[in-house]
């Protein structure tokens, strides 16, 4: 029987709660608004089975890619619409064409992010794009199964803990799929992100419901210098809140680990446990490895992991403009494959304060740096040089 005693052991992922037999496993939202299983012991058989499926509790061995590129989409429309090189689009449409089915995570009609399957090309559009929340996975690992069963082409994208969670829960290998995950910094609370866009929303006098997309990282002044940017409809017509990245305050509490998972500060999926066949990523610090890729409309890292990752990857190459590169210049930048992000000292008061004071307060009191703090910043960069 699953039972958190310490909520750094439970990566949300759902894996528990779909392989229950009994279905006497339910995720809930605890305060700080992530998702852990509760077991109704009175239809649990203690058959142990969540337990064997967890991807925390069973971990798979480290690895190291076989191989990594830098790439990018040929299709400059598809690239402008995702977040780094447009990668993720033509290893889905392949699936597609071979009439598989490809499992993303999208905003629902009430902009909460979770998992859904796409059956066509045009389903596709709302999976790209990073998405900083964590994503409910709901009934998609059941749903994977079946078609894997029914010997459909499967393509499941998530976090890391999302794939080992997916593997776990099938508990056997499937030559028709295809796992795709991200080098991943960490997954902030859906109750933080609900908040955040409400209070928004709020401010300039419209509803949830006037929302007509959100984009975490728009490429409107290019890749290296993303906007965040939330289109919405009131009568007055369409219009744009646009914020470049270090001024939005979301992003700022989730880039310095304020509101994530208490997992992601153990990670038990990172250096490529997840079982990923493929793993993408930005390629930062392209400029200095394979700068002929630098347009500044985004570039993919793809480090691929097993045969059916590069029997995929070679497939799409004719679509893509790529170059081999070495692992080490691909993760110098990308130290999230290896590491778990570091808690904030200030992680307990954020979430304190979390439902009785406004978002925006929050944030803006406990990420104001001091004078002391601002002389240590610009000293420590002093002395980079």
């Amino acid at each position: 029987m699953i039972h958190i005693e310490d909520k750094r052991k439970c990566v949300g992922c759902n894996g528990c709660a779909s392989v229950c037999p009994t279905n006497c496993i339910e995720l809930r939202a605890d305060d700080e608004g992530f998702f852990y299983p509760v077991v109704d012991v009175l239809k649990c058989i203690d058959c142990g089975l969540c337990e064997r499926v967890c991807p925390v509790l069973v971990q798979d061995d480290e690895r190291e890619p076989l191989s990594t590129y830098a790439a990018v989409n040929q299709d400059n429309e598809i690239r402008g619409k995702s977040s780094s090189g447009g990668i993720f689009t033509p290893l889905a449409e392949s699936v597609i064409a071979d009439g598989g089915i490809v499992f993303g995570a999208v905003f629902n009609k009430r902009w909460e992010v979770v998992h859904a399957a796409a059956h066509n090309v045009d389903e596709l559009a709302s999976m790209r794009g990073s998405k900083y929340v964590q994503s409910e996975i709901g009934e998609c690992y059941k749903l994977a199964k079946k078609y894997l069963g029914e010997e459909r082409k499967v393509l499941f994208t998530g976090t890391p803990c999302q794939i080992a969670g997916l593997r776990r829960y099938l508990r056997k290998e499937y030559s028709n799929l295809i796992c795709v995950d991200i080098i991943c910094h960490g997954v902030p609370s859906p109750a933080v992100f609900k908040t955040y866009i409400s209070e928004q929303s709020k401010r300039l006098g419209f509803d949830i419901k006037d929302i007509k997309n959100i984009n975490f990282r728009d490429k409107r002044n290019g890749w290296h210098d993303s906007r965040f940017v939330c289109r919405y409809v009131t009568k007055l017509g369409e219009s744009d809140i646009v914020q470049p990245l270090s001024q939005n305050l979301y992003f700022k509490g989730f880039i310095r680990d304020l509101y994530l998972r208490p997992s992601c500060h153990a990670c038990p999926s990172k250096k490529f446990k997840s079982g990923s066949d493929i793993t993408i990523a930005d390629l930062w610090g392209v400029e200095n490895i394979t700068p002929e890729l630098d347009d500044n409309q985004g570039v993919s890292l793809i480090c691929i992991n097993s045969e059916i990752g590069q029997y995929y990857f070679n497939k799409i190459k004719k679509e893509t403009k790529f170059k081999k590169i070495a692992l080490t210049d691909a993760l110098e930048h990308n130290q999230s494959a290896y590491s778990s992000a570091i808690e904030h000292g200030k992680r307990k008061n954020f979430f304190a304060a979390f439902g009785k004071e406004p978002f925006h307060s929050i944030i803006t009191r406990l990420l104001k740096r001091t004078l002391l703090m601002k002389i240590k910043y610009r000293l420590n960069n002093f002395f980079k040089y």
